[in-house]
């Protein structure tokens, strides 16, 4: 076992000679064991990352580990969820998942796969092709977790999901996740309900990663100020708004902030926002061991 579940070092990925770069110079470390929120604009290259740590995809330059191993050399190991959740239409719910323990005969988990299938009342002689989108992320999620992987990467696996569907399935993945320790990297464009789920984050933007590490520590190195317009200076300063005579600024304190401001704790959607709104302010990639501020000098 590794205690490092996905690690990049100048990874990129460009679709066709002359195409354009989905990701470029991406660098970062997901610690085992984390539920990681991978979130991001569309076209972002949300989508890219996941498929290159499924081995779906090979990268064009730098290097992308998977439980410390090359992606393709991992798949075993790995369950991936794609956007369309590919099924296949003809077969029955009863018949995808038999297929699902033919292709897994070592790990499969019949338990789990039914369990979540039955939750949805899902007719078992039912086809795929008569299922609903909702539906097929069931099967899709029952398939994934019944493969019972160290890693699970699912891409944007709630978006056509009712609310109390959401909730539910989010439940189950994050009690599975618990109980045997699964890392999951999960892409989603509903960032208020990733706050109370996820313990990671990794923020794409432009095709980089512009923010990566434990989600308490990249919101304590945040703070949310609001006074009369002033020099923040020496803070580094991420997004300012100014609404009639006041300043609500997003900054990274470097030291204390004695301005005469107020503060208050950015949330997970407060933080993402500004950054996806300053397309220029450095990057912060934590760790467990190092913090890296790109384009300023250390102090």
């Amino acid at each position: 076992m590794t205690d490092t579940a996905m690690e990049a070092a100048a990874l990129g990925k460009r679709f066709g000679r002359r195409g354009g770069w989905a990701l470029r110079e991406c660098g970062f470390r997901l610690p085992a064991g984390r539920v990681c929120a991978v979130v991001g604009p569309n076209g972002a290259g949300k989508s890219t990352l996941l498929a290159l740590a499924a081995g779906v995809l090979a990268p064009t330059e730098g290097r992308l580990t998977v439980l410390g191993r090359n992606p393709g050399a991992a798949r075993e190991r790995v369950a991936y969820v794609a956007q369309n959740k590919p099924l296949y239409p003809h077969l029955t719910v009863a018949e995808t998942l038999r297929l699902g323990h033919e292709l897994n005969p070592a790990r499969w988990d019949t338990a789990t796969a039914e369990r979540i299938v039955a939750a949805g009342q899902l007719p078992p002689k039912a086809r795929i092709r008569s299922l609903s989108g909702g539906q097929c992320t069931r099967v899709a999620l029952a398939l994934a977790l019944a493969k019972r992987p160290e890693l699970l990467l699912l891409d944007e696996p709630m978006a056509d999901l009712d609310p109390l569907a959401r909730h539910e399935l989010m439940g189950i993945l994050l009690a599975e996740a618990a109980e045997r320790g699964t890392t999951v990297v999960m892409s989603s464009h509903v960032v208020a309900e990733l706050e109370n789920s996820c313990d990671h984050l990794i923020l794409i933007g432009g095709g980089r990663v512009r923010l990566a590490g434990d989600l308490d520590g990249l919101l304590a190195a945040h703070t949310l100020t609001t006074g009369p317009s002033r020099d923040l200076a020496p803070h580094t300063v991420v997004e300012s708004r100014t609404t009639g005579r006041q300043v609500t600024a997003l900054v990274r304190p470097r030291g204390p902030l004695t301005d005469g401001g107020e503060t208050t704790a950015p949330s997970l959607e407060e933080l993402v926002l500004a950054h996806l709104r300053s397309p220029d302010a450095p990057d912060l990639i934590l760790d467990d061991t190092a913090r890296t501020e790109a384009q300023e000098p250390a102090v």
